[in-house]
């Protein structure tokens, strides 16, 4: 189980500019490990926000889990706090108010000792220029390696 990845935010490279990476835990109910011990997760929309003096996971999904039954279940995108020390947090809130930075997951995997950690990138937004020219960059390594590939 070590170091296993749950699920990984792929888009989150095309759409931002990622300056910094911080580990971070996750508060979660038993029915949610059960899920994600199941390798179902999607974090592709979801983003890091603050709410008081606490950043919290909003808007990812881990679905249900079935043999937990209904009064045990848990809702699949409620908001899901974020364990991170006291610098860390203050750092991250301090980028958002000021500079306005946006806090977005980009992997979602267990750790050594089993606990489910988040990985979290303080990003700046890309416009759609930059996209373009992210995309003919990849382009064009693509055609590097298959040139090489064939002439090599």
């Amino acid at each position: 189980m070590a170091g296993k990845l749950i699920a990984e935010n792929r888009r989150a490279r095309f759409d931002y500019f990622l300056e910094q990476t911080f580990e971070a835990g996750i508060s979660l109910t038993g029915s949610e490990v059960k899920s994600l011990r199941n390798g179902k997760a999607n974090i592709a929309e979801s983003y890091a926000a603050v709410e008081g003096k606490e950043l919290v996971l909003v808007n990812a999904d881990i679905p249900t889990y079935a043999q937990a039954g209904p009064h045990f279940n848990h809702e699949p995108r409620r908001h899901r706090k974020l364990l991170l020390k006291r610098r860390e947090i203050d750092k991250l809130i301090g980028a958002v108010q000021r500079e306005g930075r946006t806090i977005v997951p980009t992997k979602l995997y267990w750790s050594d000792k089993g606990l489910a950690k988040l990985e979290l990138a303080l990003a700046k937004g890309k416009n759609v220029r930059d996209k373009r020219e992210t995309s003919a960059e990849r382009d064009w390594q693509r055609d590097k390696a298959r040139l090489m590939r064939e002439k090599g």
